[in-house]
């Protein structure tokens, strides 16, 4: 791939390519749409994951959630597929400007969202330890994390689609609203320990579910701040670190 290409989707001058090349940047072209495809498809994969897990507990239905297992393992094969077709077209194409900082991109957004595969699965077992007992209490919180985890990692994979800053800024936004109702949700069930010994294990099961759900969002918010940085080239997942100042 030559580096005219690149510099032109950087914004730089239309250069005349040799012939041959066209049909070559096509396929380059199709194979980061395709590339795209595996992502969304993880990502829908991971959204649903986290409405079926937190299902089973507000609706106490196992079988709500019995499809997650199945839908880990296929978070899994897509992490090594879209690690390999990234890692393939990094080592062949040597793509500069945006189109590295999309593959570079791709790749980290591929690792978060099999990490919220796995914090699904450890709700998951929360919710078994929860559904041996009676409930704890009415359950309004950890639905409401749910449904905004939920929206978070639509919103962070429509903004790395769609290069669209403006959404993954609002991503980064709601994860405040997710770690408050965190805290509230511990501050809440720490009274329900302190009031009943009997009530210690299902506390713990359902802080432990919140904490999950936060983390994540902040895969989401992580998501979104990679796409800040494929678009416009600047890192701000650090934004209040001290300057060097030998600089």
């Amino acid at each position: 791939m030559s580096p005219a290409r690149y510099s032109e989707r950087a914004g730089g001058p239309e250069r005349q390519e040799p012939d041959g090349v066209d049909h070559h940047m096509r396929q380059f072209d199709r194979d980061l749409e395709e590339l795209k495809r595996r992502l969304l498809r993880m990502a829908a994969t991971a959204e649903l994951m986290i409405k079926q897990a937190v299902g089973e507990l507000v609706e106490r239905d196992r079988s709500l959630a019995q499809d997650i297992p199945a839908m880990e393992e296929e978070l899994n094969r897509l992490q090594l597929e879209i690690d390999e077709v990234a890692m393939t077209l990094l080592a062949t194409q040597q793509p500069v400007a945006v189109d590295l900082r999309f593959l570079l991109v791709a790749t980290r957004i591929n690792t978060e969202l099999e990490r919220i595969g796995d914090l699904v699965i450890n709700i998951t077992e929360n919710v078994d330890v929860l559904l041996q007992q009676p409930p704890l209490k009415p359950l309004i919180d950890i639905p409401l994390m749910a449904d905004l985890a939920q929206q978070m990692v639509r919103d962070s994979l429509h903004a790395f689609v769609r290069q669209d800053i403006l959404k993954a800024q609002l991503v980064i936004s709601t994860d405040d609203k997710v770690d408050a109702l965190k805290d509230q949700i511990i501050r809440e069930l720490l009274t329900y320990m302190m009031g009943d010994p009997r009530a210690i294990e299902r506390a713990l099961a359902l802080i432990l579910i919140a904490r999950h759900l936060e983390r994540i969002a902040d895969h989401a918010t992580n998501i979104a701040e990679d796409v800040i940085y494929m678009v416009q080239g600047r890192d701000v997942r650090h934004p209040r670190l001290p300057k060097d100042k030998s600089e």
